[in-house]
């Protein structure tokens, strides 16, 4: 199927099949039922602390994003390669990093899936790899997250009775997602586990996963930490919180793979399927067609 295979309906018979070792069979199975992985990212640890160093003057908020223009250590962690080798077993095709996140103390964001954010055709290849740069207990806002929560359908805006929103980069009806968000876990009977973690190691989740940050309980604790959000090859890119499905507005990314430069185009089948204009190939070809009308007009009313 087109679809990672973890999240096929074959994925048991295809794991029994798979000539992996029993520990990583254990690892997949996990990821496939739970939406998450934690691994261990074997990075000296000298690397989390230069990086906390070198961005401590950089940040105006309590995020900075892709702080891999700053310092190549940021880089370094997302072409992790313990990383990279779990998630070419996880999703079956080749990984690449698309933006990171760095924290310097928890955003205390409410439950989210990054999938409104970042969303792929076939659906799912995409995920986020969260990296703690200091130990992380319940008191400096840890990550929370919903085990098994990716399993849930997958609601853009119009499933919410909500347009997308009408600027890219604007956030106008962010909250009442959040709000849906809230009302959709508590409905569903989700369970909520939080993150304490060592530094150093990673959580991998997928796409479809709800999480989100918890409160900060000791008053100044820093929580140093870096998120990666990669596609995988051959897909097409889009953002659901911009896009408009049921109209055929769809807006599209064209990602660039951090660790290359290299710009990863839309592809449908294998096949390249835009110019790289954010709209989908619908949306510019009706755009170019009402041009022509326009112009056609303001001819022939001459």
């Amino acid at each position: 199927m087109n679809l990672p295979w973890v999240d096929s309906p074959f994925f048991d018979q295809e794991l029994e099949q798979s000539t992996l070792d029993s520990t990583t069979k254990e690892q997949v199975k996990h990821y496939a039922e739970k939406g998450y992985l934690i691994v261990d990212t074997e990075l000296p640890e000298s690397t989390f602390d230069r990086i906390v160093e070198l961005l401590k003057p950089h940040y105006t908020s309590p995020r900075l994003q892709d702080a891999w223009k700053i310092t190549p250590l940021v880089k370094d962690i997302a072409g992790c390669s313990k990383v990279l080798d779990m998630l070419r077993i996880l999703y079956r095709r080749e990984p690449f990093p698309f933006q990171t996140l760095n924290f310097r103390v928890g955003s205390q964001q409410k439950t989210h899936s990054d999938a409104i954010h970042f969303y792929s055709v076939p659906e799912r290849f995409m995920c986020g790899v969260w990296v703690a740069l200091e130990d992380i207990d319940e008191t400096n806002g840890p990550l929370h997250y919903y085990p098994g929560s990716q399993k849930l359908p997958f609601y853009d805006m119009s499933d919410i009775s909500l347009s997308g929103s009408k600027e890219p980069g604007a956030y106008t009806q962010y909250q009442e997602y959040e709000n849906f968000v809230q009302k959709l876990m508590d409905a569903t009977g989700q369970k909520k586990e939080v993150f304490k973690v060592k530094k150093g190691q990673a959580l991998i989740w997928s796409a479809t996963l709800f999480h989100g940050g918890e409160p900060i309980l000791r008053e100044g604790s820093s929580r140093h930490s870096q998120v990666t959000h990669y596609f995988f090859s051959d897909c097409m890119y889009y953002s659901p919180l911009w896009s408009d499905m049921p109209v055929e507005k769809m807006f599209m990314r064209r990602p660039v793979n951090i660790l290359t430069g290299e710009i990863m185009e839309n592809k449908y089948l294998n096949e390249e399927i835009m110019g790289g204009t954010g709209l989908s190939p619908f949306t510019e070809y009706k755009q170019k067609i009402e041009g022509g009308l326009r112009k056609l007009k303001r001819s022939l009313a001459k």
